[in-house]
């Protein structure tokens, strides 16, 4: 699964003893700048901002994240489920991961990760796409940002391969990932549907 959130969480926790969080909120503040007109320009830098303002919390126990991926999604059985908590240098983060087969050749992989104990920056490190406005097109699929039951959230999908994933920012502060492979996009909508956002939003 996402291995790499774990990467990108520990970069984030070093970046946090030094000057990292300005200089990520200044590229990301460039980058809107060099796509956006300036009143979107001014917005996410208003969202860059609060995210960076925000102290981190305790994150909440891996197992509550873990109680919210059901036995089987989208028609495919779940085969495995794990959680953990990790820290480094005082940060911390609680991911829950899910794994799901069916009887074809599609599989799908879930993972939550509360980075309440990272915060900030850090936060929007895992889910940059969260403060961009993202909308392209190619020859075997396609890539962009969206809203998803009132989140901001990001849709990947390659046609030839019928693999993608779908990332939600919940709270500013949960990320929710789902990968699928020979699979329709519809069939990752229906997974996602299928975890209870409102409940992980009202989570402490």
């Amino acid at each position: 699964m996402k291995t790499s959130i774990i990467a990108a969480f520990l970069s984030c926790a070093l970046l946090l003893t030094g000057c990292g969080s300005k200089q990520e909120e200044k590229e990301a503040e460039e980058k809107a700048a060099a796509d956006s007109p300036a009143d979107a320009l001014q917005a996410i830098a208003d969202k860059a901002k609060e995210m960076g303002d925000r102290e981190a919390v305790d994150p909440v126990d891996f197992r509550k994240l873990k109680d919210l991926l059901p036995e089987t999604l989208a028609g495919m059985s779940r085969t495995e489920a794990t959680g953990e908590k990790t820290g480094a240098m005082g940060f911390t983060v609680s991911t829950a991961q899910a794994k799901y087969k069916g009887s074809s050749d599609g599989s799908l992989n879930v993972e939550i990760v509360d980075t309440g104990g990272i915060a900030g920056v850090s936060t929007m490190a895992l889910a940059a796409w969260s403060i961009a406005e993202i909308d392209k097109e190619t020859t075997t699929g396609y890539e962009k940002t969206t809203t998803i039951e009132g989140y901001k959230a990001f849709e990947k999908y390659n046609n030839e391969s019928k693999s993608g994933e779908i990332n939600v920012l919940v709270a500013d502060r949960y990320v929710v990932n789902v990968e699928g492979d020979n699979l329709s996009v519809d069939q990752l909508k229906d997974a996602l549907k299928a975890i209870d956002l409102g409940k992980l939003s009202d989570m402490k």
